[in-house]
């Protein structure tokens, strides 16, 4: 088994105003195959943001990473110079207001390569096709406030795959559109994963887009993996107690209860605050509504279910 991308150990904390240090992620590792997409999922400070920052190395000022290895393609990241870096993940470019979109798409080219003017224009136009296959003419040549909250989002996916990477970190990229547009923002994605091969981390807080997209799905609880396996085994039957309750606290999962009468959505009772967890034991035993006594000593070990499946709980160890 050869991964593209193999996080092992991550650690990273956050140094308050004070000089304190605060776990963000606590020993997070996995792997990426090329091609496959994996789903990232959680509630708003699990450590889903950080993940992708320390990937790409955009961490915030106060943020340290103080153990870990993330290896792209048998280089490590964390020990990559600031030039090297830059290479790799493509130079990061917000949509300008006073730019065209084929212009700014134009520039990460151009920051990645010596080419001549014909030949970034023909790029440019081939990466607009790519994401607008029936309007990217016109849409190269608008500027941002000509365009929809979802064509935006497009642009920045052909930002995103301009220089042709092999892995794409997508955090959050559906976040405030509408049902029918994050959909079609799934659809762009899946489209390229086919045409280019593109291996992705899908970065989301809502289980009900992974469905049918993701390979696999990994779930974060207080800077923890609790749960990661394939999407339609943890989908259809969650094994962590925080990924059950995840998965049933959004509309997608209890509609398919269906019977058109409004249903009150079960909630996940407690704090997720990293102030609220627990000293010792498992971090979810708060919250857990299937918490035992070992839960409040220490925390669960990872188990293996099967090859492709582990959790962290104490209800699988033997």
């Amino acid at each position: 088994m050869t991964f593209i991308l193999k996080i092992n150990d991550l650690h990273v904390s956050y140094r308050s105003s004070g000089g304190g240090l605060s776990p963000a992620l606590t020993g997070v590792s996995f792997g990426l195959m090329p091609g496959e997409i994996m789903g990232v999922l959680g509630e708003s400070g699990c450590g889903k943001s950080t993940l992708a920052g320390s990937l790409v190395g955009v961490l915030p000022g106060n943020a340290s990473i103080t153990c870990g290895t993330v290896q792209f393609e048998g280089k490590d990241l964390l020990r990559a110079s600031p030039h090297d870096l830059q290479q790799i993940r493509g130079r990061r470019i917000s949509l300008h207001p006073t730019m065209r979109a084929g212009q700014q798409v134009r520039h990460v080219l151009a920051a990645h390569t010596s080419s001549g003017k014909e030949t970034l224009n023909e790029r440019t136009r081939q990466v607009f096709a790519k994401v607008f296959p029936e309007e990217g003419d016109r849409i190269s040549r608008s500027y941002p406030h000509q365009l929809s909250g979802g064509q935006r989002q497009r642009v920045l996916i052909a930002q995103a795959i301009a220089c042709g990477p092999s892995v794409v970190i997508a955090d959050e990229p559906t976040a405030s559109l509408d049902c029918t547009t994050q959909m079609e923002i799934l659809e762009v994605f899946r489209k390229l994963r086919e045409k280019l091969g593109l291996a992705m981390i899908f970065i989301t807080h809502n289980p009900a887009l992974l469905s049918g997209f993701a390979d696999r799905v990994l779930v974060l609880y207080a800077g923890q993996i609790v749960e990661c396996g394939p999407a339609e085994t943890m989908l259809a039957s969650p094994r962590h107690p925080y990924a059950k309750a995840l998965f049933q606290s959004i509309p997608a999962a209890s509609e398919k209860l269906g019977n058109g009468r409004k249903t009150k959505l079960p909630a996940i009772l407690g704090d997720s605050a990293r102030s609220s967890l627990p000293i010792r034991g498992c971090p979810f035993e708060p919250r857990c509504t299937d918490r035992m006594d070992i839960c409040k000593e220490r925390e669960p070990a990872s188990v293996k279910l099967n090859a492709s499946h582990t959790v962290s709980c104490f209800k699988y160890e033997s």
